[in-house]
């Protein structure tokens, strides 16, 4: 599977606390097709990496020492509110957080995480993206 979005290859970011999970999904996406502009493992990074390449789609743990999830997408909203923000976690209750809600991620998914489904969600999320492009929002 080939994810194209317009000419263009997809651009991305990751951001979890695991060195390892970080390594392996970077490798995984980069397998299909999905360039990976940075890596990072805590949310202050995150949103430097965010500012610094703008990319397409970020893929954000929830749960990280020092800054974490929240922090980065509430930052990364700041500077983008249209920002594709993929949050992943092993909190099965994360979709009942108020907070997190409130600052809206563009999808949510729970570890352990199947790539499949995560190719899908960049698909549908991105897909909204060009159709808001295309209507002109």
């Amino acid at each position: 599977m080939v994810i194209i979005l317009g000419f263009e290859k997809i651009s991305s970011i990751v951001i979890d606390d695991d060195v390892d999970t970080v390594s392996v999904f970077a490798d995984y996406l980069k397998l299909k097709q999905i360039n990976v502009l940075g890596c990072g493992y805590n949310g202050k990074e995150a949103v430097q990496l965010f500012q610094k390449h703008k990319p397409d789609v970020v893929f954000l743990d929830h749960r990280m020492p020092e800054y974490d999830g929240l922090y980065a997408l509430y930052n990364i909203r700041q500077i983008d509110p249209d920002a594709k923000i993929i949050m992943i976690t092993a909190d099965n209750t994360v979709d009942l957080n108020p907070k997190i809600l409130e600052l809206k991620p563009s999808a949510i998914i729970h570890k352990p995480f199947n790539i499949d489904k995560i190719l899908q969600t960049v698909e549908r999320v991105l897909d909204e993206k060009i159709i808001k492009k295309e209507n002109g929002k």
